[in-house]
């Protein structure tokens, strides 16, 4: 049991606390459906949708097909003007009623709540995720945080059912602090969970770009002080209201890095499609420059180069792949090669999910592997180092090939197989790097769709027992299906 104090910050802390410098937003923010429903949003805006949409919507007000209580409703004036001649964003921000067809799903994917030691953080891996606030600028529809964002109670390993709580500085500095003594004394890993250092945080939510430049350098402070190695800060922020990050913003993280040099700051964007990015004309078309150069949105670009300016900075892409978003190849490349040009690295494309209505989103995984790399081809060896990714419970996998042939000699591969591989492993990381092969099944959405399908798990993906704690007996998922095609692991 962590046994938080009050936090009271370092001499060298509140020195960085001191000179950070506030800056007021006007995200101009539409929060909700009932603007539209009571003609009450800004008149240019209430076109968005259409008189037909706003009835079908109103029809699921308070039912269980309610698209609100799945996901709220949020939109910026900046985005909702990239929108206006964008299909594509037009489907990540705004509701429909389709999308509660059909409510299978996980409100809490990847039984992530087994890995929250304190309340607000996630460790499954050498780093720690934190949720340090519960919404963002607008809200994607598709959204793998929907439970956290639409505030739902979840189920914990423990059998209570509370909604996600937000990290505090005081209890989370007392858990790096405890766990990284105790790894210490034991021979570099933990004796219960046999993890590592905790050595790197991924701030996020939400989106902590909400947060003002202070509650920001709280954290960054904070956990520098607690001996975190790297910082990342995930964020779709510059999507939705780039002028986020300004003067003072670069200002807060240039004092850090004066404060703290040794700690690493990684920004981990969230563009899905290139429209984000992009400058349009009138008509519709991708403006050039005089040397024939994608000229980037000004908000937008002018942000990137203030990352791409201070080099002690890593900046990376990454976003799951859509249905109607940007399930296209020739988007999907245009977006790869564009971030690299700007100074990005591009770092994973995903598979949607298994979050409540993940059906009205997801498309089938071996189209994803399809796409991707259709959409690299073209692309230089830099500008292609994304790869398909998948969360499963076990850990962060890719799917490393899908194959058109036959294996000769295995049964079940006659319309070929996709192989998984796992790339992060939770606690001593036993599996890391092991592989499952499967027989294709094109509308596979999840790994459930394989279960008839599997062919050889060293990986143990379709192994449904829970982790537990040494000394306890493992138990199996509520949600688990018998195992079968010889699958082990």
């Amino acid at each position: 049991m962590i046994q938080a104090q009050k936090y009271v910050p370092s001499d060298r802390e509140q020195s960085f606390l001191d000179r950070v410098e506030e800056s007021r937003y006007e995200r101009e923010i539409i929060n909700g459906l009932a603007p539209f429903f009571n003609e009450k949003a800004p008149e240019d805006m209430l076109s968005f949708y259409t008189k037909d949409e706003v009835v079908r919507l109103k029809v699921l007000k308070g039912t269980e097909r309610d698209v609100e209580t799945r996901m709220p409703v949020k939109i910026t004036r900046h985005y909702y003007e990239l929108a206006r001649t964008s299909p594509s964003i037009q489907r990540l921000v705004k509701a429909s009623p389709d999308e509660t067809n059909d409510l299978a799903g996980s409100e809490d994917p990847g039984n992530q709540m087994d890995y929250s030691p304190v309340e607000g953080l996630l460790h499954k891996y050498e780093m720690g995720l934190m949720y340090v606030v519960s919404t963002c600028s607008a809200h994607c529809r598709f959204c793998y945080r929907e439970e956290l964002i639409a505030r739902k109670e979840i189920e914990r390993a423990d059998g209570t059912v509370k909604k996600k709580g937000l990290a505090k500085i005081p209890e989370i500095t007392a858990y790096i602090r405890e766990h990284n003594e105790i790894v210490a004394k034991n021979g570099g890993r933990h004796p219960e969970s046999g993890r590592e250092k905790l050595r790197e945080i991924l701030l996020s939510g939400g989106d902590p770009m909400v947060l003002n430049n202070g509650k920001i350098a709280a954290w960054l402070g904070a956990l520098a002080e607690a001996g975190i190695e790297s910082i990342r800060i995930g964020t779709k922020e510059m999507a939705f209201y780039p002028q986020r990050f300004d003067r003072t913003f670069f200002d807060m993280l240039d004092r850090f890095h004066e404060t703290y040099p040794q700690v690493g700051l990684h920004m981990m964007l969230h563009f899905e499609h290139p429209d984000e990015i992009l400058a349009k004309g009138p008509d519709g078309e991708y403006i050039r420059d005089e040397q024939g150069f994608l000229q980037w949105i000004p908000a937008t670009g002018e942000a990137m180069r203030g990352f791409a300016k201070r080099g002690w900075i890593t900046v990376e892409n990454q976003a799951p792949i859509i249905r109607g978003i940007n399930d296209d190849p020739d988007a999907l490349r245009i977006l790869q090669r564009e971030f690299k040009r700007a100074g990005g690295e591009n770092h994973y494309f995903f598979c949607g999910r298994d979050i409540v209505a993940y059906k009205a989103f997801n498309i089938p995984i071996e189209k994803a592997w399809q796409i991707l790399n259709e959409s690299q081809k073209g692309l230089s060896g830099i500008e292609k180092h994304a790869r398909l990714s998948i969360t499963h419970y076990k850990g962060k996998t890719e799917v490393a090939a899908v194959t058109n042939e036959p294996i000769p000699g295995l049964k079940g591969s006659e319309n070929g197989v996709v192989i998984f591989k796992i790339l992060r492993n939770a606690g001593r990381a036993p599996d890391a790097g092991k592989v499952c092969i499967v027989g294709r099944n094109p509308d596979a959405l999840w790994f459930d769709d394989y279960e008839d399908r599997v062919l050889f798990d060293e990986a143990g993906l379709f192994d449904y027992t829970r982790v537990s704690k040494p000394g306890e007996a493992p138990t199996r998922m509520a949600n688990s299906m018998p195992m079968t095609g010889g699958c082990g692991g």
